[in-house]
């Protein structure tokens, strides 16, 4: 029997025997190009994204590092992190980034309270790093020891999460960042430190330098194979419906291994008889094959196929530092709304701290986007992109970008005004949504007879019950001045027309 009938067998055999009326996935782009991505991902729109591990406790951004990158600068001599780590904590040969485990204690986290609050917040699927590029594991394996059964908080945290988010009734999704790991600590190498100590090798792994720390082809088939057992240890222990990967994966040393793995998942998710998402950076997939995430970033135009974009509610970093500034509501809002009329979701990240509580600041963003969602969640769940995607003068500042060559248009809340809107649909609906709370008179130039080519039979305010007043011209649709609004940051008028 040839290797990819046994881990097919595997697969079903963990799973259980479901359905084999669905083809199953080959190691090749031919086959994984014929993935379709599952309904539930296309309907969510907002997912919850969690960055937390031991780079928490150092919770360092000094010099315009992500907070879960100070375990790569603090190796870095001369770096800010480099002479922080030395100021604060030692020499990096006497206390190394290992050192911070056993302060890594998540004594105050709770899954079901993170749980409750995404469920608050209007999320329909959460994703926690199950391990990123320092190489501590979330969760309970049998590949490291380095884990946080074994250490730190000295619990499951992938698991607890899992079961708590179901038990909320959303989606459970995890990532991987272990790609990154075959260089991560290679700065450690260049100076005295314990990164050079071959009693930790299993924790700070190749810390490959020189030209092999960032080789297109160098990097060697043992790390690979441990990535692919790793990832297929996540899937078969935790069956999560996404899973994300981290740049770097566009590698061509990864490439035969990246396949493999996507048909095994695929392959567990028709044995799970569930759809599942398999999200990736640049270019690491052919576009049908997988679904792609722009890192604070997204699509400027009504993309074919679903995509999304992960951001951050906080500016500076992804993990937990202390100085942290925080985006606004209306920013996050803005961006949730312009991201799915261009056929996105939003994928937003927070940072636990290193005891395990979520910060205030970040628990209010949230619960905001909760309460503004549902009030209008109607024009974002389960929606489609129109034939256009918006109008107004915020889409005439990003055309000037574009002529000016600047980079890729993002989203600001200077740049909307109440005259920019975007617009979703579904069934025979369009969901017009204005991107800041109209002062005055709404005038709609997409829905008048000339352009539109339909008739507008009813309009409704999300929210409220008041009716309102409007006319439909050949130039445009009128809505009167409405006044009080039944939520803040954005308006959204459901528009049925005939």
């Amino acid at each position: 029997m040839n290797s990819l009938k046994v881990k097919v067998l595997l697969v079903f055999m963990f799973f259980g025997f479901q359905s084999f009326a669905q083809e199953l996935f080959q190691p090749n782009w031919k086959s994984l190009k014929t993935y379709t991505v599952p309904d539930w991902f296309r309907d969510a729109k907002f997912g919850i994204f969690i960055h937390w591990g031991v780079y928490s406790v150092p919770a360092y951004g000094g010099g315009g590092i992500f907070g879960e990158w100070y375990g790569n600068d603090m190796y870095q001599k001369g770096s800010a992190a480099y002479k922080h780590h030395i100021e604060t904590y030692g020499t990096q040969d006497k206390f190394g980034y290992k050192d911070f485990i056993p302060m890594f204690k998540g004594e105050k986290f709770d899954a079901d309270a993170w749980a409750k609050l995404f469920k608050k917040a209007g999320a329909k699927y959460v994703v926690p790093v199950a391990e990123h590029h320092d190489g501590f594991a979330m969760y309970d394996t049998k590949l490291s020891k380095w884990n946080s059964v074994n250490m730190g908080p000295k619990r499951d945290v992938i698991g607890e999460l899992s079961t708590s988010i179901r038990k909320e009734g959303m989606i459970f999704g995890l990532s991987s960042h272990r790609a990154e790991h075959w260089y991560f600590y290679h700065n450690g190498r260049d100076i005295k430190s314990d990164v050079n100590d071959p009693k930790f090798d299993d924790l700070y792994g190749p810390a490959a330098t020189g030209e092999d720390s960032l080789s297109t082809t160098k990097i060697s088939p043992v790390f690979l194979n441990d990535w692919l057992l790793r990832n297929t240890e996540l899937v078969d222990k935790y069956k999560p419906q996404l899973f994300w990967f981290d740049w770097w994966l566009d590698n061509p040393s990864f490439q035969p291994y990246l396949k493999s793995f996507a048909a095994y998942y695929y392959n567990a998710g028709i044995a799970m008889n569930k759809g599942v998402v398999l999200n990736y950076k640049n270019t690491a997939f052919p576009d049908s094959a997988a679904v792609i995430d722009f890192e604070r970033d997204g699509d400027t135009k009504i993309s074919k196929l679903p995509w999304q974009s992960d951001d951050s509610v906080g500016d500076r970093s992804w993990g937990y530092i202390e100085d942290d500034h925080y985006k606004t509501p209306q920013f996050l809002i803005d961006g949730l709304i312009d991201i799915v009329s261009k056929n996105g979701n939003l994928l937003l990240n927070i940072g636990p701290k290193a005891d395990g509580t979520i910060p205030e600041v970040q628990q209010h963003l949230l619960l905001e986007m909760g309460k503004w969602l549902d009030v209008n969640g109607e024009a974002i769940y389960g929606t489609r992109p129109w034939k256009i995607f918006g109008e107004g003068p915020g889409m005439i500042a990003a055309a000037e970008k574009a002529k000016q060559n600047a980079d890729s248009y993002k989203p600001e809340e200077k740049e909307f005004t109440a005259q920019d809107f975007r617009f979703t649909t579904k069934g025979d609906d369009i969901f017009a949504i204005a991107l800041k709370i109209p002062t005055g008179k709404i005038i709609l130039k997409s829905f008048g007879k000339t352009q539109l080519k339909k008739k507008v039979t009813a309009i409704k305010l999300l929210g409220s019950s008041k009716d309102l007043k409007w006319k439909q011209t050949n130039d445009a649709l009128v809505i009167d001045a409405v006044g009080v609004y039944p939520s803040e940051y954005a308006a959204s008028f459901q528009v049925a027309v005939k």
